[in-house]
């Protein structure tokens, strides 16, 4: 029974086998721990390449690409601003020249006042004025110009009857601006081509009309009196 015990307590109290000892870990050898670190390593240079790859993509972002891009968007200089020419299309030709146009050309009569005491003498005068956009260049010369004097149907005074070698008078007049002309009539009568007459106009309150000519150009009738 003795022996027995002793071959039990024996076979509890034997030796491991040689490199299994219990409760140790095996270490990795050399060759684990490389490839660990090389893992590792490569893992953390990825890592670098990811966050360096972010950054220059943001700044790229951020800071605009100077490149040109493919994307089409609508050109600033197809819409010209005010008093500008587009960017690359030919400048606008300018406006041409006003031209005179002698149909806006008007002729006025006037007198100095609208009746006359017996001894006075009517002061006519003849306005001529540019009603165009553009100068004109108007023979305002007596060659063109005609004072007449009417008692209705009567013809009375004509400036031309007894004009010997009218001239000519060129005059540049402004858009919108007039030359005038002054006769001082004397009260007389005057027949085509000057010939001799005794009459003369009647007064006592008489009414008579004056029209201006120049040219082609007549002016409307304007009446005075005579006392």
């Amino acid at each position: 029974m003795a022996n027995t015990g002793k071959q039990d307590s024996t076979a509890r109290t034997s030796a491991p086998a040689k490199g299994a000892a219990p409760g140790k870990k095996r270490r990795p050898s050399p060759a684990v721990y490389r490839r660990r670190r090389q893992v590792v390593f490569g893992a953390l240079l990825l890592v670098i390449a990811l966050v360096i790859g972010g950054v220059v993509a943001l700044t790229g972002a951020l800071a605009g690409d100077p490149e040109p891009q493919a994307v089409s968007t609508p050109q600033a200089s197809t819409v010209p601003s005010q008093g500008s020419t587009p960017t690359g299309t030919a400048a606008a030709s300018p406006s041409p020249t006003p031209v005179c146009d002698f149909n806006l050309m008007t002729v006025a009569a006037k007198t100095d006042k609208p009746a006359y005491g017996p001894e006075e003498k009517p002061l006519l005068t003849m306005t001529i004025t540019n009603g165009g956009t553009a100068p004109c260049e108007v023979n305002v010369g007596t060659s063109q110009m005609e004072y007449l004097l009417m008692s209705g149907s009567d013809r009375i005074f004509s400036s031309k009857d007894c004009q010997t070698g009218g001239e000519d008078l060129i005059k540049t007049i402004q858009p919108g601006k007039s030359e005038t002309a002054n006769f001082p009539w004397q009260r007389n009568r005057t027949l085509e081509g000057c010939a001799s007459i005794a009459a003369t106009p009647g007064a006592g309150g008489a009414y008579y009309t004056f029209e201006a000519r120049l040219g082609n150009k007549a002016s409307p009738k304007v009446a005075f009196q005579l006392n």
